[in-house]
């Protein structure tokens, strides 16, 4: 029967219209079918492992799946009214297409653990492409980062904290620690696939089944990497939907970072860099606007990511063993944050790729002389005065600069705890020259940062590259 749901054979009368539009899952989980298939077919094969069905019997239902996958992927597969979910669309599907052996399909199965197996195979392949798409942005903030230079001849501009101006550092060193950020998405986003690499099929409802299933089989034909070791766990478990989504919702607070740092820069206030017309938008009544609407939406999606991640914890908090219909609500969150984080990457990375910096403005507002204030300070450290003695005395310059008028340099020419020599530090490029620390922005240190920031791309590349290509 197609006009009744496939559980209708409890029930004396057809469910109701209201509740079927609210349960419905089918308009948003139909992005499942691949994994779903690819679920039920390792489903078959183990029921014929066990034989609990006929060889020739699981070849018909697996050809009956391969049809329902040509059916889905050339969009002539038909939906009927009855068709709660993606799950019980195909396997109606594939119970007309290979008569009683289609019935079958769901022996020894429940739509619990069939679910919960078809999200994990969807994780597995769709967070590895965000992952890969992180990687990706790496990589054009590196390029650029090596462009801007690392040496003494390098492109720098104004450090900022509290958005107020701190010290000059190099453009490439700044770029490299929105990269470093980024690496530990990617590092989360792999041990988080680590971890939902478990099969929970032949949990079935909750308790497993009589059944002689064949768990570990399945799994390895699912390619997992192992089974689920406790049934009530293996339905009910989403913690690697929450996992995946604070992940994502992480990524995204990085990257409204970023789009925070480029709003700015591409003011005319700032006016450190210009965003390429392709990767940027105008204003439908200010004729002389150009708006970098990618980064501020970069910024906006990530309390929408934020959003997605808390409202699923909400609905788990209170979740009793096993599984409960409230657990239907994981995807939509999920879905979403996949696709608005991937979309979100790829904008970045093309709007970052093909920007032009102005580099003279960048040097200018480093050079100010107010900006080798620490230098000074640190000068004196090292002629013997306490730090704190040291920094009295340059802020007292400062102040008598600011209120007075006056070059700092001439006041610390004149000065006799500092003198000239002291006031050549506050030429310009000079304090980029003076950073030495490891990890610090100075040439000395960028040169081991560049390559200790190459060899952690190609590490993570190379396991990116593993988890996609087993997928």
């Amino acid at each position: 029967m197609t006009d009744q749901p496939l559980w209708h054979g409890r029930f004396e009368s057809s469910p109701a219209e209201a509740l079927l539009k609210f349960t419905e899952s089918l308009s948003f989980d139909k992005q499942l079918w691949r994994d779903d298939i690819i679920g039920s077919t390792a489903h078959v094969r183990g029921l014929v492992n066990a034989k609990i069905i006929s060889v020739a019997e699981g070849e018909k239902i697996i050809l009956a799946l391969n049809t329902v996958a040509t059916e889905m992927s050339s969009g002539k597969f038909e939906f009927v009214a009855s068709d709660e979910d993606i799950h019980t669309a195909i396997e109606r599907r594939v119970t007309q297409l290979a008569g009683d052996a289609g019935a079958k399909l769901h022996t020894g199965r429940s739509r619990n653990d069939q679910v919960a197996t078809a999200l994990r195979l969807w994780c597995k392949r769709e967070l590895a492409q965000v992952a890969k798409l992180t990687l990706d942005l790496c990589d054009v903030l590196t390029r650029r980062a090596n462009e801007a230079g690392w040496g003494a001849d390098a492109v720098y501009l104004p450090g900022y904290t509290h958005l107020q101006r701190a010290q000059p550092v190099l453009l490439a060193h700044h770029f490299a620690a929105h990269v470093w950020a980024m690496l530990r998405d990617v590092d989360r986003l792999t041990q988080t696939i680590e971890r939902l690499d478990v099969s929970p099929l032949g949990a079935g409802a909750l308790a497993g089944s009589s059944l002689p299933i064949d768990a570990d089989f399945v799994a390895s034909e699912l390619g997992f990497a192992r089974r689920f070791d406790n049934s009530l766990d293996a339905v009910s478990d989403r913690d690697f939907v929450a996992e995946a989504l604070f992940d994502i919702a992480l990524i995204g607070v990085h990257l409204s970072r970023l789009g925070e740092e480029w709003v700015l820069w591409t003011t005319q206030e700032f006016g450190f860099a210009v965003l390429d017309d392709a990767y940027s938008t105008g204003s439908s009544m200010l004729p002389q606007k150009k708006n970098a609407d990618i980064a501020e939406l970069a910024r906006g999606k990530s309390g929408r990511l934020i959003g997605n991640l808390t409202g699923l914890l909400a609905t788990l908090k209170a979740m009793p063993l096993a599984y409960n219909r409230d657990l239907q609500e994981d995807k939509e969150p999920l879905f979403d944050s996949v696709n608005q984080v991937s979309l979100a990457l790829q904008a970045l990375a093309g709007m970052i790729a093909t920007a032009r910096f102005n580099k003279e403005t960048m040097k200018s507002a480093a050079d100010v002389q107010m900006l080798g204030a620490t230098d000074l300070a640190e000068w004196l450290v090292a002629k013997g005065m306490p730090f704190r003695q040291a920094h009295a005395h340059v802020g007292a310059l400062v102040s008598k600069s600011i209120r007075d008028s006056v070059s700092l340099a001439q006041l610390v020419e004149a000065d006799s705890k500092l003198g000239k020599q002291a006031a050549e530090l506050l030429q310009p490029g000079i304090g980029i020259s003076r950073r030495t620390t490891k990890g610090g922005s100075g040439p000395v240190p960028g040169a081991v940062q560049i390559a200790e920031l190459n060899a952690a791309l190609t590490v993570m590349h190379t396991r990116i590259a593993a988890l996609t290509n087993s997928r």
